[in-house]
């Protein structure tokens, strides 16, 4: 049976404005600090290794898996792209793609946007590149071994602070949101450290220079972009069988009772990762991840030339 993936972020209507606005600042904070940080160290290499991460990141995301209990999960990425590029580069590469997914596929609010990048991109990144970079001299097993580690604790740490968001907005007490929410993705953390440690593990077997150090942006070659556009388009090829289950946090709103409060997008562009007219078919959602893909990747592609421009 064939599903389109489902929403995976915060909608408007779980938090409240205060909560939103605190996240807005500090993700601006954050993205501010990652553009004058990239713009330090950005290579001719490294803009396309970033398009591709951030391509690879999308189409990864639009792969619900099974979880128990009728739940299902996702990739984040964001320690993933952390100990590729370092947590600056990173934190730029998760922000395109999440607020991508909001303004283009209605997929989390646009208030509550801040929350959403700060949950998934500003602080798995820290995390995930914070641990690796403990062990960056270690032997390739006790590096993929914390990467593992670094991918798991970062999802839990999104659990975490979605939930304190929860009860800070008065949507769900705390003794109840806090265990629910960790309990589920302790599940699909352990699916975020295998796609993490697997994609790691192929890196540092093929083209172990890359990890050696955080300085990434004098390395990289046409090869690495060939292999993310094929790995990002086979990704979005079987998103129309990914889990039609919903995700952590929709199953937990739904079991306790704050499901209603989400709002709906104020328009629609291409709603629940499908094209309208070709309707809800595993052709409306490929053509509508491909889409996603090239523009994320433009975005990255842009907004690389925009700092070199600067840097020059």
């Amino acid at each position: 049976m064939l599903f389109a993936p489902a929403p995976l972020h915060i909608p408007d209507g779980f938090l409240n404005l205060v909560i939103s606005l605190i996240f807005w600042a500090l993700t601006a904070a954050a993205v501010g600090m990652a553009i004058s940080k990239t713009n330090k160290a950005l290579g001719e290499k490294q803009v396309p290794l970033m398009g591709i991460m951030a391509a690879f990141i999308f189409a990864a995301q639009m792969l619900n898996f099974p979880v128990a209990g009728g739940t299902s999960g996702h990739f984040l990425g964001g320690a993933l792209a952390a100990i590729v590029l370092g947590p600056w580069a990173a934190i730029l590469v998760m922000t395109a793609v999440v607020g991508l997914q909001g303004l283009l596929f209605q997929d989390g609010g646009l208030l509550v946007m801040g929350a959403n990048i700060f949950n998934m991109g500003v602080l798995t990144a820290m995390i995930g590149f914070g641990l690796y970079r403990s062990v960056l001299n270690a032997n390739k097993t006790t590096r993929l071994a914390v990467a593992g580690a670094g991918a798991w604790l970062s999802t839990m740490a999104a659990a975490l602070l979605t939930a304190l968001q929860l009860w800070l907005s008065g949507t769900s007490q705390l003794q109840v949101v806090i265990p629910a929410m960790l309990g589920v993705h302790a599940l699909i953390g352990i699916g975020e450290a295998i796609i993490t440690v697997a994609a790691l593990g192929f890196i540092l077997q093929a083209r172990p220079d890359l990890l050696d150090s955080q300085s990434v942006a004098e390395k990289g070659g046409r090869g690495w972009i060939y292999a993310g556009v094929i790995i990002s388009i086979l990704a979005v090829l079987i998103s129309p069988f990914a889990s039609g289950d919903p995700d952590g946090l929709e199953r937990i709103a739904e079991d306790m009772g704050f499901l209603n409060r989400g709002l709906d997008a104020p328009y629609q562009l291409l709603p629940d990762y499908t094209v309208p007219f070709l309707g809800e078919t595993a052709l409306s959602t490929v053509v509508a991840g491909i889409v996603g893909a090239l523009v994320v990747l433009g975005i990255m592609f842009l907004l690389g030339g925009l700092l070199k421009k600067k840097e020059a």
